[in-house]
């Protein structure tokens, strides 16, 4: 009997024992997904310490985990994390206002001349257009307004938040790079039009806004025949004296018809300046002064307001297309809010960290850095992205932030990927790409019914290889 009942445990701590390293197997190997996956995984030819994986059942199993705590780089999915604590923190409804003020009591003389600068209190609009702009100065001009002084923008509500947009990767024209502030119109870039004349066979070019001091010089060669996808032109930018100076270059089938290319020329104080400088012209105003930065005085009376989109919205511009600084301004509006001012972006990583942690999501090696993915040194594991993403699905703003996500084979940067009707739309996800960086998480709605959560993560010299293994990875769970 004694025997007996020696084996039986025996038998029952052999049993545990060995499920404990099947669990621990599968908490460090591939050996839990399906062949096709593993197959795409050892087609990658990188090393599985370069991955971290979680595959999770909403409500239910992990389907997969490899190396879930070890922090890495997710590049642009951090944005999912920024978001989230932003929705959380400001609610789905939250906008931002850009005031125009002037001094109580100040009004037009009989020729339409102020005495006193106009106010403008910017508030961190991240989705400030040039036409938004246009509308707040027309307001001036339907008050009889002319002439003014000057004017002063007040950006108070962050602190220096400047960067230098050579900083990451030394492309300084490139909008992806653009620094953040608390008044950013157009995201502080150009637009260079090129427009076919069909028939003198050339290409002309020019900017959008027109402000002084940038210009285009050089040629884009025209070609015929059918286009072959959007024209390879080559913009190189030159500052001598102030001034900008795009060269461009390349060939164009006059097939592909108008076409632009986005660039920064200027800083975001600068280029801001000579928007509003040249919109007020362009209404028939006059500006006799400086446009400066400084505080709007006490007493100053609102006249007209620009409402910013609510957040819900903002946000689906942000994780669809993987805007930079738009992230960088939602992170320095959360401290602005919780009442950082003037806001900087330790103060606002420290109040995301403060929302996240009042969920229960202690994020153990978060490194929030800027809050876009755009940093060599942002951090997160995929236990912790999980449990985020698990705790947005059970959140009553849940739609608002899933539907912030790219759908897989439709739209944003999931478009092109899964096309197939059995897999086209079973995905709301965010990618992110850097050098030696690629990811993707979010939720997939299987053909079974199941929801799923996945978290993908590769670091390593040759981590663009892993594309075909996410793929295979969504198409399964999308499959099954």
């Amino acid at each position: 009997m004694r025997r007996t009942r020696f084996l039986r445990f025996s038998g029952w701590i052999s049993g545990l024992f060995c499920s404990c390293l099947v669990g621990m197997a599968s908490a460090q190997g591939l050996s839990s997904l399906p062949a096709e996956v593993t197959r795409a995984w050892t087609q990658t030819k990188l090393p599985e310490s370069s991955l971290s994986l979680v595959v999770k059942e909403i409500g239910g199993p992990r389907l997969a985990s490899v190396n879930p705590t070890e922090p890495r780089n997710p590049a642009s999915v951090m944005k999912l994390v920024t978001t989230w604590a932003a929705i959380s923190q400001l609610g789905p409804n939250y906008v931002w206002r850009t005031t125009l003020l002037l001094p109580k009591g100040v009004q037009p003389d009989e020729k339409g001349v102020l005495s006193s600068p106009v106010y403008l209190r910017a508030d961190g609009d991240p989705l400030l257009m040039l036409e938004d702009v246009w509308r707040l100065l027309r307001e001036l001009r339907l008050r009889g307004v002319k002439e003014i002084p000057g004017m002063v923008v007040d950006r108070s509500v962050f602190g220096d938040v400047a960067v230098d947009p050579g900083a990451f990767d030394g492309a300084s024209d490139r909008p992806y790079n653009a620094s953040p502030d608390a008044l950013m119109i157009g995201f502080g870039s150009v637009r260079i039009v090129f427009t076919p004349d069909p028939v003198n066979k050339t290409w002309r070019s020019f900017i959008d806004p027109p402000v002084p001091g940038i210009e285009v010089q050089g040629n884009v060669e025209w070609v015929d025949g059918s286009c072959q996808g959007f024209p390879p032109v080559v913009t190189d930018s030159a500052l001598a004296g102030g001034n900008v100076r795009f060269r461009v270059s390349g060939r164009a089938s006059g097939a592909c018809g108008e076409f632009a290319v986005y660039r920064l020329a200027l800083t975001q104080q600068d280029f801001a300046a000579r928007v509003l400088r040249t919109m007020w012209e362009e209404l028939g105003g006059t500006i006799t002064g400086q446009i400066s930065t400084g505080t709007v005085p006490p007493g100053a009376v609102p006249f007209a307001a620009h409402e910013s989109p609510p957040l819900s919205e903002v946000i689906r511009l942000i994780n669809k297309r993987s805007n930079n600084v738009m992230t960088r301004v939602l992170l320095l509006t959360m401290g602005a809010e919780a009442g950082k001012r003037p806001a900087t972006v330790q103060s606002s990583i420290e109040v995301a960290r403060s929302v996240l942690q009042k969920q229960g999501l202690a994020m153990p090696g978060l490194v929030l850095d800027n809050g876009s993915g755009l940093s060599r040194d942002g951090a997160i594991g995929a236990d912790s992205l999980t449990a985020l993403l698990e705790k947005a699905w059970q959140s009553p703003v849940m739609p608002e932030y899933i539907s912030s996500m790219a759908i897989l084979g439709e739209d944003g940067t999931m478009r092109n990927r899964l096309r197939e009707p059995a897999t086209r739309l079973r995905g709301h996800l965010k990618s992110g790409a850097l050098k030696d960086v690629r990811s993707v998480a979010g939720y997939i709605w299987g053909a079974s019914g199941k929801r799923y959560i996945v978290v993908s993560m590769v670091n390593h010299p040759n981590a663009h290889n892993a594309r075909a293994f996410e793929n295979a990875l969504m198409n399964w769970l999308a499959r099954n």
